[in-house]
């Protein structure tokens, strides 16, 4: 029998393969490889694809094991034109392959069954070989079951990652590998990844590969792209459901209703792994649920289908979703200015989607999208942020679309459309994003009161006194904006506050240096059945609220003006401590700094 492999069975090493098994030899009269084989690798090579450099590797393989076997090796046909090598996906080179076998009456071996059919259709004899059966993989000798991902480079000693996100150590190993057998291990993995189930290659360009082996997501690079020859392959530790992350009801509800979410974080800290908990959990509620992804490394359940770049180019896989009809999709890592269009066009069409964005902080999710995406529509695509931090849920941010007037601005007359950014929790605004001329301003509101917050009381406490030795009355003081304060009087006391002509009003108002607008007491929030206002000192580890001792050990409910707080049993001293770290804290300090009232109910 004589032999003629084509380049799908060379280039993987199934060929060197069956060179070793006696009874295929034991009838082996001679081999012959076309010359349309070597072309199409070297060309590979010349490209600096992988595929092309194991081929070379292959090539020389056979060469040195037909010694051993005793076969004598040939090389036959013509070499191909640079344009039959060009429309080698459209089937040139298994053709010029196919005329070869059929010239020398040989058998053709291949490991492409459209090209076995064909050959067969044409009368030529075929074998088929296989891809590999799931066996050991050399990279896997570098994994044990805390490790997250081995790094790999020539000459330099290799490190592994262990761990979890949030507590990584990193662990040398003792043996440095030289550029040989770093090549070997990337040749393996390659072979590998053309012939094992659920692998593939989904990049290949010149200097760098990224291969899905099985579960390991790996890239290899080497010259001219980097300095060396290196390997990095990342395989995914424990997988986890969203009851994993114990998650407050209110966010669990938000998830069933939300159709518009982000989950961001820094490289690294479990964004994807969250990220394919909320694709089971979607799955799990019975909804179709769909993924996109480059490369495709999402470890999910084989009911969600996973979908890479259509020809390279996303936009083609979002036009097939919409036919497909999903009800959720997962777009992973989004990071050019295409995929954030690409996001919007899906989540406009009706798709409910769940975005994967790199960020250091939470509201550099949303600057993603500002000045890709018109900053109007941005809450009808976002209604939920989720950031992972060390493999946890960090904080999760609500999007509202309001007009009013920007925070530190106090003229009615520059009200304009704003998107407020809001702690899910507390809804305590936290941002402001809004057009001033023809800039975009993303306004942080929670670092300018923290700053400003001391500064704040003081100025409340001394506008109190100095309106203390003003006023012969009762009174109740609410701060509207930095430069203007409410003040709530008794219905028969306006007359006397605002004077002939206003000129009391304008006095009292020179002798503060704030704008003041009086409002009838009835009006003042303070004034509602049930309600009995506390006082609070502000310390440096903790606020306290200062309840009277006759209700200790009682339940009290706390307010701030109308928002319900949390309700909390009354100690024996009559004063409520909470911690600065509880967000609690923050809002009550918040409150109080912009002049509204903190109450109890029993």
């Amino acid at each position: 029998m004589i032999a003629v492999p084509d380049t799908s069975v060379v280039v993987d090493g199934r060929f060197k393969s069956l060179l070793l098994d006696k009874d295929f030899v034991k009838d082996l009269e001679r081999i012959v490889i076309a010359e349309a084989t070597v072309a199409e690798i070297e060309h590979l090579a010349n490209d600096g694809k992988s595929s092309g450099i194991s081929g070379i590797a292959e090539l020389k393989a056979i060469f040195n094991l037909s010694k051993e076997i005793f076969v004598p090796l040939d090389y036959y046909g013509k070499r191909p034109t640079k344009y039959e090598i060009a429309g080698a996906k459209k089937g040139d080179i298994d053709s010029i392959i196919r005329e070869a076998a059929m010239d020398l009456g040989a058998t053709l071996i291949t490991g492409d069954m459209i090209q076995k059919d064909i050959a067969e259709a044409k009368g030529i004899d075929s074998i088929h070989l296989k891809p590999y059966k799931k066996v050991k993989l050399r990279i896997e000798d570098f994994f044990d079951h805390e490790t997250l991902s081995v790094h790999l480079k020539d000459g330099i000693t290799p490190v592994r990652k262990k761990g979890k996100p949030g507590s990584i150590i990193l662990d040398k190993f003792d043996k440095i590998y030289n550029e040989d057998e770093i090549k070997e291990i990337s040749l393996d993995i390659l072979e590998r990844a053309k012939t094992t189930k659920d692998s593939f290659i989904e990049l290949d360009e010149k200097g760098a590969s990224v291969v899905q082996l099985q579960e390991y997501r790996i890239v290899i690079t080497s010259p001219p792209f980097s300095d060396g020859f290196e390997v990095t392959a990342v395989r995914p530790v424990k997988k986890l459901t969203l009851d994993d992350y114990n998650l407050a009801d209110p966010l669990m509800k938000r998830l069933e209703i939300a159709e518009g979410i982000l989950i961001a974080g820094a490289p690294g800290m479990g964004k994807s792994t969250f990220a394919q908990a909320i694709a089971e959990y979607y799955a799990s509620l019975e909804k179709i649920v769909k993924t996109m992804e480059k490369p495709r490394d999402l470890n999910v359940q084989p009911e969600i289908t996973q979908y890479t770049a259509l020809e390279g180019d996303m936009a083609k896989t979002g036009d097939i979703l919409l036919l497909v009809r999903p009800d959720f999709t997962v777009f992973d890592e989004m990071r050019v200015t295409n995929d954030f269009k690409i996001y919007a066009d899906m989540r406009l069409a009706g798709v409910g989607m769940v975005g994967v964005v790199h960020a250091t902080k939470p509201i550099d999710a949303i600057q993603r999208f500002i000045g890709r995406i018109e900053l109007g529509i941005i809450p009808q695509l976002i209604d939920t942020i989720i950031f992972i931090k060390n493999g946890e849920v960090n904080q999760v941010l609500d999007l509202e679309f309001l007009v009013k007037v920007p925070y530190g601005m106090s003229e009615a007359d520059l009200a304009r459309p704003i998107v407020e950014i809001k702690d899910f929790y507390t809804k305590t605004p936290l941002y402001e994003i809004y057009t001033y001329g023809e800039q975009v301003v993303v306004m942080p509101l929670k670092t300018r009161r923290r700053e400003t917050s001391p500064m704040k009381r003081l100025a409340l406490s001394k506008l109190k006194e100095k309106l203390n030795s003003e006023l012969d009355m009762p009174f109740e003081l609410e701060v509207v904006s930095d430069s203007r304060v409410a003040l709530y009087v008794k219905n028969d006391d306006i007359p006397s506050i605002i004077g002939k002509e206003g000129k009391n009003i304008k006095a009292l108002e020179n002798s503060i240096g704030f704008s003041i607008d009086v409002r009838p007491m009835e009006k003042s929030k303070s004034e509602k059945k049930g309600r009995i206002p506390v006082q609070v000192d502000f310390k440096e580890k903790h606020i306290t609220i200062n309840v009277e001792k006759k209700f200790a050990r009682k339940n009290v409910k706390i307010f701030i003006e109308d928002d319900y707080l949390d309700e909390f049993s009354v100690p024996k001293s009559g004063k409520i401590k909470i911690s600065n770290k509880n967000p609690l804290s923050e809002q009550i300090e918040d409150g109080i700094m912009d002049g509204k009232n903190l109450y109890i109910i029993l």
